[in-house]
């Protein structure tokens, strides 16, 4: 099993759903970056079930860091975060070690760790991993913003209601940062909420999509083939639990226009080279431009749903139907945009690393 992300700056995920702990190691950051730990909190408060549109499961999310940090500042040898688990209820998912939940990777575990995985709450494979990815993404987010580089990310869409697209980035951003349920649109989140809540109602789910933007990336990071600004995000943002898609700028709006409109012309604005429209989400070549970086990601319906569904007892090879206990969301891509928040801020330190060195993150004293 491989839990490690990363070259430069690189992170590892530790821990079970229902375990003693879940945590996170941060290594190769540069000493002397600030660690800010009510900023920690905030970012792991917006992760947190919200209401009736969420798990009942709530967790205080009280993390302790163990290492890697003197006196609020990065010691520059790695950094431990711990995160107890505490409101569990393992008794809910005793069948699942032998009939798997549809969609969720209770077979996929079994075929390749042999039943000596941990089942509980969906163990490693839990959502409940993305508590130590945000708690670690945070730091590393904080010290992008020394830089002055921002990462926002808003509902663009969930229950057949869609948000508006970004239009002041340095605003909008600043907003969503501060909001639980982050849209751009006000009017937009009681539709979603509602729809959220009928499927609830409904023993159902619903998905959505995700929209970051990111601004103040210089130009030139990234690499033309394997290592593209493209691929590394997307690989990271593939490991977000449920993440089925992800599309950059235009994305698959491409397919319909033809190249005098997909183009993005190139002009000079205050002394500055940049795009007069931005289809290209920032990137050329695998390389960044220094506008704006957007994509979006699909936000799958969550697996477990309180309806009958067809599986099989894989013990003796049976065919059966399972109606899941427990407690899970309507709906998870709300309290997801704060793991891609925190999924892009590492990735983009280690990306910044390897173009400039692990002491570029340091901000100035």
């Amino acid at each position: 099993m491989k839990n490690t992300f990363g070259n430069s700056v690189a992170i590892t995920l530790f821990g079970e759903s229902h375990g003693e702990y879940i945590g996170a190691v941060l290594d190769g950051l540069a000493p002397g970056i600030s660690v800010d730990k009510k900023y920690i909190e905030h970012m792991l408060t917006l992760r947190r079930p919200d209401g009736k549109i969420s798990t009942p499961r709530k967790e205080k999310d009280e993390f302790r860091i163990v290492s890697g940090v003197i006196n609020d500042k990065t010691t520059g040898t790695p950094l431990t975060i711990l995160i107890p688990n505490e409101n569990t209820k393992s008794g809910d998912y005793a069948q699942l070690k032998t009939i798997p939940r549809p969609s969720h990777a209770d077979y996929t575990a079994q075929c390749k760790y042999h039943g000596y995985q941990d089942s509980r709450g969906g163990g490693h494979f839990s959502g409940r991993i993305t508590a130590a990815l945000v708690a670690a993404g945070a730091i590393c987010k904080k010290a992008l913003e020394e830089k002055g580089i921002s990462i926002g990310t808003h509902v663009k869409k969930c229950g057949g209601v869609s948000d508006r697209d970004f239009c002041d980035f340095s605003k909008d951003i600043c907003a969503l940062n501060k909001k639980t349920f982050a849209v751009l649109d006000e009017n937009c989140e009681e539709a979603m909420k509602n729809s959220i809540l009928q499927a609830a109602k409904e023993g159902d789910s619903v998905g959505g999509i995700l929209e970051t933007a990111v601004t103040g990336i210089p130009a030139g990071v990234g690499e033309p083939w394997f290592d593209s600004a493209e691929s590394l995000i997307s690989h990271m943002m593939f490991s977000i639990p449920a993440v089925k898609g992800i599309e950059f700028g235009a994305g698959f709006a491409f397919a319909d226009m033809k190249g005098s409109c997909a183009n993005d012309p190139i002009k000079i604005e205050n002394g500055k080279i940049v795009t007069e429209t931005n289809n290209n989400a920032g990137i050329n070549g695998g390389i960044t431009n220094s506008m704006p970086l957007i994509f979006r990601t699909v936000i799958k319906p969550t697996p477990t749903i309180f309806k009958p569904q067809n599986t099989v007892d894989f013990l003796d090879m049976s065919e059966t139907v399972i109606e899941p206990k427990g407690r899970h969301d309507p709906a998870i891509v709300h309290r997801a945009r704060i793991v891609q928040d925190a999924a892009t801020a590492i990735v983009l330190c280690d990306m910044l690393a390897m173009r400039y060195g692990t002491d570029w993150l340091k901000g100035s004293e």
